[in-house]
């Protein structure tokens, strides 16, 4: 790693990277947040809050700049964008980050694979197990689910290490994880489902815990990605898969999924790397039929985020 190890920049200002930087600048990192999708020369300083559960309040000021008036970024870059978005983040950061380690903070199947083709030297998974939402542009309410595990996708051991002392906070935390394809794919297949079903039903996490059929609901789609997994050699049982859904339903009771928030705010989803990176696997198996309700519920979900929101 390089001398500017310590730096922190956080690229995404959405409620995950707002809730991270204040985190990290409250254990005294120093933190850099970097809007994604805009590029037009600004550099502002703005105070951040982040609201928790129980009543916590926690504020912090948040150096904000766009990546045009970063010629070169040498730190840990965290990556709290959208998916979508990686193709080009690959290409736009390529030639800007020598062998800075970047961070992927997104559920989702592939969301390496830009990067991966990019060949960046140092490449790293997490899985969130937290949920954050937009209060307003500069409030987000914040709740921790569980440990966030990071994993090595091009890197090594050492280098995880540091990372993860870097990242973790006791609001945000972190892990080091060896097996992570595991918990890739596990928390994946609960995400087709509340990326689906609680858009369509506009309803918070909390319906799968609370509402008998929607959680019969979920376990056809469980079933389905299940089978795909253990084609592709991770073996997963559909009851760990539900268990850890319920966990995530009970623990965010009221929170919405970001997928309904998108809608909501006409944003595009990251639908494509949940339910239809599973359709696009079971196509390239020639078995998209094992898929056929995980596809409807992707399209019904796409057609919802291109019609626009109820509400």
């Amino acid at each position: 790693m390089r001398s500017g190890k310590n730096h922190i920049y956080i690229l995404g200002s959405g409620a995950i990277g707002k809730a991270l930087a204040v985190f990290l600048r409250i254990s005294g990192q120093k933190v850099t947040l970097i809007r994604g999708s805009v590029n037009d020369g600004s550099v502002k300083t703005e105070r951040i809050r982040v609201e928790m559960q129980d009543g916590t309040v926690s504020e912090a000021d948040i150096e904000i700049r766009t990546l045009d008036t970063l010629p070169e970024i040498d730190g840990i870059i965290v990556l709290a964008n959208k998916s979508f978005g990686n193709q080009q983040l690959a290409v736009s950061l390529k030639g800007k980050t020598g062998n800075s380690p970047i961070v992927l903070l997104q559920n989702g199947l592939g969301v390496e694979q830009p990067f991966v083709e990019q060949e960046f030297s140092e490449l790293y998974r997490c899985v969130l197990f937290v949920t954050s939402q937009a209060v307003d542009d500069l409030t987000v309410r914040f709740k921790p689910v569980g440990i966030s595990p990071i994993g090595i996708e091009q890197g090594s051991y050492d280098h995880l290490e540091h990372i993860v002392k870097q990242l973790h906070t006791p609001e945000f935390s972190f892990k080091s994880e060896a097996n992570m394809q595991h918990i890739i794919w596990k928390k994946a297949i609960a995400n087709c489902v509340f990326n689906s079903v609680c858009p369509l039903l506009e309803a918070d996490n909390g319906i799968f815990h609370r509402n008998a059929r929607a959680l019969e609901i979920a376990r056809r789609i469980i079933a389905e990605c299940v089978t795909i997994a253990k084609i592709k050699n991770v073996l997963l049982e559909p009851i760990e898969v539900e268990e850890s859904l319920l966990l995530i339903s009970k623990s965010s009771d009221g929170q919405l999924i970001s997928t309904l928030q998108d809608i909501r705010k006409g944003r595009r989803t990251e639908i494509d790397t949940l339910n239809f990176e599973i359709v696009r696997i079971a196509e390239s198996l020639n078995i998209s039929e094992a898929v056929r309700e995980t596809k409807l519920l992707g399209e019904l979900t796409k057609i919802k985020s291109e019609t626009g929101a109820l509400h």
